[in-house]
Order: C-alpha cells, then sequence, then structure tokens
C-alpha cells in the first residue's frame, strides 16, 4: 500500500521559496503519475502540477508555470515541488497525490487515489 507523506510548508513573505516534499514508502514511484493539489480557505482543490515518473513529463497550471518546478528523486522515492517567487495568492495547503500510470504525459484530471496529508504554505509580509 502506497503512503505518502508531505513535508517542507511554512511561512514565507511574498518573493519567496520553499521547497515542497513528497515521501513516498510501501511502493516505488515507478510508473506512477504524482500530482501536487491545494487548497485554500474557502475555496475548491485545484491542481498545481504533475510528474510522470516513468518518462519525467511534467505539467504545470497556469498560476504557476515558470515560478514552481516539479521533480523526483528516485534514490529518495520522494517528488518535490520547488516553489519561487510566492505570491499571497499561493497560501493552501499543499497535497500530493498518486496513481498508478504508465502514460507518457500526466494529467491533472487522473483519479488520484493515494493522498497525502497536506503541508501549509502561507505567503504574508
Amino acid at each position: 500500500q502506497l503512503q505518502l507523506v508531505e513535508s517542507g510548508g511554512g511561512l514565507v513573505h511574498p518573493g519567496g521559496s520553499l521547497r515542497l516534499s513528497c515521501a513516498a514508502s510501501g511502493s516505488s514511484l515507478d510508473y506512477y503519475a504524482i500530482a501536487w493539489f491545494r487548497q485554500a480557505p474557502g475555496k475548491e482543490r485545484e491542481g498545481v502540477s504533475c510528474i510522470s515518473t516513468s518518462t519525467g513529463s511534467t505539467y504545470y497550471e497556469d498560476s504557476v508555470k515558470g515560478r514552481f518546478t516539479i521533480s523526483r528523486d528516485n534514490a529518495k522515492n520522494t517528488v518535490y515541488l520547488q516553489m519561487n517567487s510566492l505570491k499571497p495568492e499561493d497560501t493552501a495547503v499543499y497535497y500530493c497525490a498518486a496513481f498508478q500510470w504508465a502514460g507518457v504525459v500526466c494529467r491533472m484530471t487522473i483519479p488520484y487515489d493515494y493522498w497525502g496529508q497536506g503541508t501549509q504554505v502561507a505567503v504574508s509580509s
């Protein structure tokens, strides 16, 4: 059974950076789609980025393109989300999610069925 644990959240000033980690256990992350979602208070959950672990192909929502980078460390069985140039509107609980996937590209619409517990990101001056 795959388990996901996020870490790396915190409070940062606008323009700052954070790196979120999604550590997996119970299974190798080979042939998975791994995604980051976020949910701000009073808002619906929204997709942020995903990666196809078999190909390394990535996807970013327009709101984070050019600022966020998703990557994978095979040796650590961990997926990262490097977040730069953070804005107050990036404030949310960030979740990583996984779905067994052999596709070339990932999609945010995949029915992700493994979820972490979330990590809080707050961007404020």
